[in-house]
C-alpha cells in the first residue's frame, strides 16, 4: 500500500482522460523507478507550465507566450481563420502541418441541454477579428455531430458578410467524430476539400 503522498499522485493522475486507477498506479510506479530520467523532468515541466501557461487573448489557444506562437507568427495567413471547438482540436489541426492560417477557439458548442447558447461562445471576439476586408475566409472545423453542425450554421449566419467565405470541413471527417481522434491524413484531406456553408 503506497503512502499518502504517492496515493495522492495516483488519484490525481487517475482523473486524467484515458487513465483510470490501474493505469495511474502503473504510471506512478514507472515514474518512481525512473526518478532522474522521468519524475524530476516531469516535475520541472509541470511547474513551468503551471506558472507560465495562459489563454491567448486573440484566439483562445493555450501557450506560454502572449499572444500565442500561432498568432505571433508573421508567416501565417491573417486572412484565413479556422474556427474550432476547443484547444485540443486546434492542436490536432496543427499536428497536420497543412494549415497556415490563424485560429479561433469557441470554447464549446451550442447545447440546449447544457444551457450553452450563442452568447456563451464569445462570437463577438470572432466578429471583432474580421476587420475591414482583412479576413477573406472562415473555416468552421467543428465536429460532425448534431451540436457541431448546429453551431456551424449559427456561426455561419452570424458571420454572413459580402465577400467573406464561410466554409466547413469536407469529406473524410466521419459523422459523430471528434477532430482530436482523427489521423493527420484525414484532417489534411478535410481541410483541403472544405466547402462553402453559405448560399
Amino acid at each position: 500500500m503506497p503512502g499518502e503522498a504517492i496515493d495522492r499522485l495516483i488519484q490525481t493522475l487517475a482523473r486524467l482522460p484515458g487513465l483510470g486507477p490501474r493505469s495511474a498506479r502503473r504510471a506512478v510506479l514507472v515514474l518512481l523507478r525512473r526518478r532522474a530520467a522521468l519524475l524530476e523532468p516531469l516535475r520541472d515541466a509541470l511547474a513551468l507550465v503551471a506558472e507560465t501557461a495562459r489563454d491567448c487573448p486573440v484566439c483562445g489557444n493555450i501557450d506560454t507566450t502572449t499572444p500565442c506562437a500561432v498568432c505571433a507568427d508573421p508567416g501565417r495567413d491573417a486572412g484565413l481563420i479556422c474556427v474550432v471547438r476547443d484547444v485540443a482540436d486546434l492542436w490536432a489541426l496543427e499536428r497536420t502541418g497543412s494549415f497556415r492560417g490563424r485560429y479561433h477557439v469557441l470554447g464549446g458548442l451550442l447545447s440546449a441541454l447544457d444551457g450553452i447558447g450563442p452568447d456563451d461562445l464569445g462570437l463577438e471576439r470572432l466578429e471583432a477579428r474580421l476587420g475591414p476586408d482583412q479576413v477573406r475566409e472562415i473555416i468552421l472545423a467543428l465536429p460532425a455531430t448534431v451540436e457541431g453542425q448546429t453551431t456551424a450554421h449559427v456561426v455561419a449566419d452570424r458571420l454572413e458578410r459580402p465577400g467573406l467565405i464561410v466554409s466547413g470541413l469536407a469529406h473524410g471527417v466521419p459523422l459523430g467524430s471528434e477532430l482530436d481522434y482523427l489521423d493527420d491524413g484525414t484532417l489534411n484531406a478535410a481541410l483541403t476539400a472544405r466547402r462553402p456553408l453559405q448560399g
